[in-house]
């Protein structure tokens, strides 16, 4: 069966955005010579990604406003804005929870969960996750969009894989 997968970066107190809702602050200590391509392996096990409406809406207004960056990917977009799907990026209100399920179900490979913290949070609460990739960035925001919300019960994590450079931790944890 599929895995579920969160990859994301967070700030060393748990933020994916700053109060701006910016992630100009994504980057390790020295320079970016230092940093280690994890996504490139990461996604050759990814045919999926999930996102909500804010991160699909930051990437194409400001991270990549000319070219859609997840073209090798089907994208699914959690949205109640009426958008034309395209083959590669379908606009959808379906409860993410249900998607997330019939999804999984597919033949394919791994989900790939991009993000907003809205999504990640009910996925969570469905004890949906099966991998946390975090990428754990040496800044502190102390304000901005937390990863985590509150959940109604502990959810225990294995801890696969840790590994550093350039000031980042990348942390891997399984669903236990």
């Amino acid at each position: 069966m599929r895995k579920v997968i969160l990859f994301i970066a967070i700030s060393l107190d748990g933020y994916i955005a700053d109060s701006h809702g910016s992630v100009e602050w994504l980057n390790g200590q020295g320079n970016d010579n230092e940093n280690v391509d994890t996504y490139s392996e990461f996604v050759k096990e990814i045919d999926t990604i999930l996102m909500g409406w804010n991160t699909y809406h930051q990437i194409v207004t400001e991270l990549s406003p000319t070219k859609w960056v997840y073209d090798n990917f089907t994208t699914y977009v959690i949205t109640h804005n009426k958008n034309q799907s395209t083959e590669k990026i379908r606009f959808t209100a379906e409860n993410p929870v249900q998607l997330l399920k019939n999804l999984k179900s597919n033949d394919g490979k791994d989900i790939w969960i991009c993000g907003g913290a809205n999504l990640v949070g009910q996925l969570m609460r469905a004890e949906l996750i099966d991998q946390y990739y975090i990428s754990v960035i040496p800044i502190l925001l102390g304000k901005g969009i937390r990863l985590f919300q509150e959940l109604e019960n502990e959810q225990k994590l294995f801890l696969i894989k840790a590994k550093h450079y350039n000031g980042i931790v990348e942390l891997i944890y399984e669903h236990r």
